[in-house]
């Protein structure tokens, strides 16, 4: 396969599913009588999370209301799921895995508000999470920061940034930490260059990075979030992997929203907003950071439950590049610089 192909929106490498869907929230046996049903459209690494907050809070709902609630949730890479809710998937609530993906469901349609960040509390960020490495036992290409990465016998395993969040951060966690090293943009594409000619596959999504290198023993090190780091090592046992942690990594702000028009046209615009609310909760809360994300509320966090979490520093993008439209357009969007990197790469 040609590194174009690599590089091409429609011809990255599957090894799962774009898409896969998830019932959780039953309790008990189903009710003879109409019961409200959910659709959380979410993004790759949040599967073992939603299916513990669907639980919790059919559990919830069901003793406030007396009605039983089902939640369902539907995974895959961050854009390509913004991109269902846009053709049609009837989703009540949102949580994709960056801000950009739920500002192009508000521009392109009417289903959410321009201003959706506004309705909930932490400008829609019920947790953050953070870019760390993972690598095989024993680290043994001494990987430490951002810059071993462009070591040319490194090997990285990211997802491809045009349909993935994760992979949209791991991109700009790159640019960024030339820009703190005092480099200008120049020498940040430069890099950035580098570090995807050290990519062999690009999957669709961050689950399938994860797969790839996890089970496919693909690449030295997979950049990932702080919880699919984790998730990793509790899966696999920690005498096959490590976590490294650089000094310097990116703010992750994976947000929520309401699908406004579709909760209206379903009448389920009381139970999805009660969902949102209840991320928020203590309860929920404690749910998220022991699932390795940064909740927005860890003082509600039951004591002794919270992991320890790493103290590095850390960027929002926002504050370096602008506001998402303009890093939608300048990094990811149609003749980028993710595509010019990719035409370099490709020797075009």
């Amino acid at each position: 396969m040609s590194r174009a192909t690599i590089f091409s929106r429609r011809g990255v490498l599957a090894v799962v599913s774009a898409v896969t869907v998830t019932l959780a929230g039953f309790v008990g046996a189903a009710p003879a009588q109409a019961q409200t049903t959910l659709l959380n459209v979410s993004y790759d690494p949040t599967r073992e999370l939603y299916r513990q907050i669907n639980e919790l809070f059919a559990a919830k709902w069901k003793k406030e209301t007396g009605e039983d609630i089902v939640v369902r949730t539907s995974h895959g890479g961050s854009g390509g799921q913004a991109n269902k809710v846009i053709e049609g998937l009837d989703a009540d609530v949102v949580t994709l895995g960056i801000a950009s993906d739920i500002d192009l469901i508000a521009t392109r349609t009417n289903l959410v508000p321009k201003d959706w960040r506004s309705r909930l509390p932490n400008n829609g960020l019920p947790y953050t999470s953070t870019v760390v490495f993972v690598v095989r036992k024993g680290n043994p290409k001494n990987i430490r920061n951002w810059d071993d990465l462009v070591r040319p016998e490194v090997k990285i395993i990211t997802p491809n940034p045009k349909t993935s969040a994760g992979g949209r951060w791991n991109f700009l966690t790159a640019w960024g930490f030339v820009l703190d090293q005092g480099g200008d943009d120049a020498k940040a594409q430069e890099f950035v260059t580098q570090f995807y000619k050290n990519v062999p596959v690009l999957d669709p999504g961050a689950r399938g990075s994860t797969i790839s290198f996890a089970q496919r023993d693909l690449g030295d090190v997979l950049p990932a979030w702080e919880n699919e780091a984790h998730l990793i090592l509790n899966e696999f046992g920690p005498d096959k992997f490590d976590i490294v942690v650089p000094p310097f990594s990116i703010s992750a702000e994976p947000p929520v929203a309401l699908v406004e028009a579709n909760v209206d046209k379903k009448g389920t615009r009381k139970a999805a907003e009660a969902y949102l609310d209840f991320l928020y909760s203590p309860e929920a809360q404690t749910v998220i950071a022991k699932n390795h994300y940064r909740p927005s509320r860890p003082e509600t966090v039951a004591k002794g439950e919270a992991p320890a979490f790493e103290e590095l520093k850390l960027f929002r993008a926002e504050d370096k590049f602008g506001d998402w439209a303009t890093i939608q357009k300048r990094f990811f969007g149609d003749n980028s610089i993710f595509d010019e990197i990719g035409k370099q790469i490709a020797g075009k």
